[in-house]
C-alpha cells in the first residue's frame, strides 16, 4: 500500500489547507447564536464526502443540529464499517486565554493551534481524507458508511433518534471511531475502554431576594457558602466520594490487567511539569494512570451566584448554582447514577435553604475486548503505520454514543484515536500534531485492509 505514503506526499498542503478552511468555521453547538456556522460546517463536510467518492450524500436535518451521512458501497458480500465522527466544537471561552484567535488556526512548532483541530475536526477529517486516497487508488476494500453529527459536544441529544430510525441505513459490522488518544507519538495505543458520564446541575436558593450583606450577614444563610459546603462533602479525605450507593456497581479491575496497565509509559513528574501543578490528587490506592481510567470521579465544572462583575457589590445572594460531573466506570448505570446523586444532595442540603436537581446528560461505559477481530486488525494498522505494537489503554473520557450503537445497531466499536492528551481538548490552545493528522490518514487504510482480511 505505498500509494497511501505517495498519494499524502503529493496532496499533503492540500489536506491541511481543508481542514483549516473548516477550522476557521465556528461550529459551537451549545451556543444558539452559532447555529447557523454548525450549519454550514455539516454542508462543508458533505460537500467534502461527495468529492472523496462518497454516495448517496446527505446532510439529515434533525430537531437540532444536522447529520452528514454518506456511504460507498462496493459489493455486498464483504463487510461494512461505518466511520463516526463530529463536526461541532466546544466554547472557546475564556477568550482571553488564547495565544491566537480560536477560529483562525495558526500552524505553529509543527501543531495546527485552533478550536476543534483535535477534537474533533481533525479527527474525523482524517477518515474523509483516508477514503479520499483510497478512492482514488480504486482500492477501497470494504463498505464504508459516514455519520458525522453536530451535536457530540452537548450530549448527542437527537441522534439516537436518528440511528433508531435508520437502522437499516446505518447497518454495519463494526464502528470507526478517531475522538481518542494515543500515548506519545513514539508510543502508539488503542483504547479499549472509555468511561461513562453523568452530568448533574445543582440550584440552591435561600432568601426571597438578594440582600444587603451588612445588614443580613450573620441572621441569614448565605447560599453561596452553603452549596460550597455540600459540595466539599461530596469527597471525602481519601478521595472517595461519598454518595449512598455511588460504589454498589463499580467493576474493579483485576491485579492482572492493573498489572498490564502500569507497562504503559509515564513520567509523573514529566505529567505535572506539563499541567504546571505541584503534587497530584486522587483516590488512595491507585496511581494517576489509573485514577483517570478505571475509576469513578466526581468533579465540578462551573459554579455561580452573587456579584462577579467589575469593582465590589456587598451582596448576599438568594441563589447559587453549580455543575457536576462523574465519570462512570464499566456496571455504573448514568441513570441510576443520577438518581442517588440527587437524593443525596436533598438528603445533606440544610433546611435553610432548598434545592434542586437537574439531570442534563450521561452515557455509558464502554470496554472492548482484545481478542474482537476488528481490534486486531486495528492494533495490526497501527503497528504497520508507526513501526511499533500499540499498547492497549482504558481512556478516562466518554463517548456516550458508543454504547447506544452497540444497544442500537448491534456492533461494537474500535476507538482509533491520534490525539495526545497535552492537545488541550476543551481548552483554550486547543492543538493537533501534523504528524498525528498524516498519521491517521496514512494508518486509517490499514485497518480497512487488514479487517476485509478477516472476512
Amino acid at each position: 500500500m505505498d500509494f497511501i505514503s505517495k498519494y499524502i506526499e503529493t496532496n499533503k498542503e492540500r489536506m491541511l489547507d481543508e481542514l483549516l478552511e473548516v477550522l476557521r468555521i465556528p461550529s459551537v453547538s451549545a451556543d444558539p447564536k452559532y447555529k447557523a456556522d454548525v450549519e454550514k460546517t455539516a454542508h462543508w463536510m458533505a460537500g467534502k464526502l461527495k468529492a472523496a467518492g462518497a454516495d448517496n450524500v446527505e446532510v439529515c436535518p434533525t430537531e437540532g443540529h444536522p447529520i452528514v451521512y454518506g456511504d460507498k458501497l462496493i459489493d455486498p458480500s464483504k463487510p461494512t464499517v461505518l466511520v463516526y465522527g463530529h463536526y461541532d466544537v466546544q466554547p472557546a471561552d475564556p477568550l482571553e486565554l488564547w495565544n491566537s484567535p480560536p477560529f483562525e488556526p495558526v500552524v505553529k512548532d509543527g501543531k495546527i493551534y485552533a478550536r476543534g483541530s483535535c477534537d474533533d475536526k481533525g479527527q474525523v477529517y482524517m477518515h474523509v481524507k483516508a477514503f479520499e486516497a483510497m478512492m482514488a487508488n480504486n482500492a477501497l476494500p470494504v463498505n464504508v458508511k459516514f455519520i458525522i453529527e453536530g451535536e457530540e459536544e452537548v450530549g448527542s441529544a437527537h441522534l439516537e433518534t436518528f440511528i433508531k430510525e435508520n437502522t437499516e441505513r446505518l447497518s454495519c459490522d463494526v464502528i470507526l471511531i478517531s475522538d481518542t488518544s494515543i500515548v506519545a507519538n513514539d508510543v502508539p495505543s488503542i483504547t479499549t475502554g472509555l468511561r461513562g458520564l453523568c452530568y448533574m446541575e445543582i440550584e440552591v436558593t435561600g432568601p426571597n431576594r438578594d440582600l444587603h450583606s451588612g445588614v443580613y450577614g450573620g441572621g441569614v444563610a448565605n447560599p453561596l457558602n452553603t452549596i460550597c459546603d455540600m459540595i466539599s462533602s461530596l469527597i471525602d479525605e481519601k478521595g472517595h466520594i461519598t454518595i449512598d450507593g455511588f460504589y454498589d456497581d463499580v467493576l474493579v479491575v483485576s491485579a492482572e490487567e492493573r498489572a498490564e496497565m502500569a507497562k504503559t509509559p509515564f513520567d509523573l513528574e514529566e505529567y505535572k511539569k506539563d499541567l504546571g501543578i505541584g503534587e497530584v490528587k486522587g483516590e488512595d490506592g491507585y496511581t494517576t494512570l489509573e485514577r483517570v481510567s478505571i475509576r469513578p470521579t466526581l468533579d465540578v465544572n462551573g459554579i455561580w451566584g452573587g456579584y462577579t462583575g467589575e469593582g465590589s457589590k456587598t451582596v448576599l445572594p438568594s441563589k447559587a448554582s453549580a455543575k457536576i460531573s462523574m465519570r462512570l466506570v464499566p456496571n455504573q448505570s448514568p441513570d441510576k447514577i443520577a438518581k442517588l446523586f440527587e437524593a443525596h444532595i436533598k438528603k445533606i442540603a440544610p433546611p435553610y435553604v432548598s434545592v434542586k436537581v437537574i439531570a442534563h446528560h450521561g452515557g455509558e461505559p464502554v470496554v472492548v475486548p482484545l481478542d474482537f477481530a476488528p481490534m486486531q486488525a486495528a492494533m495490526k494498522a497501527m503497528e504497520q503505520s508507526f513501526g511499533i505494537t500499540p499498547i492497549p489503554t482504558r481512556e478516562g473520557g466518554s463517548i456516550p454514543i458508543v454504547a447506544l450503537f452497540e444497544q442500537v445497531l448491534g456492533a461494537k466499536s474500535i476507538l482509533m484515536g491520534f490525539g495526545l492528551n497535552s492537545d488541550a481538548i476543551h481548552s483554550p490552545n486547543e492543538h493537533y500534531g501534523l504528524f498525528n493528522y498524516y498519521k491517521g490518514i496514512e494508518t486509517i487504510p490499514w485497518f480497512f485492509k487488514y479487517y476485509a482480511e478477516m472476512n
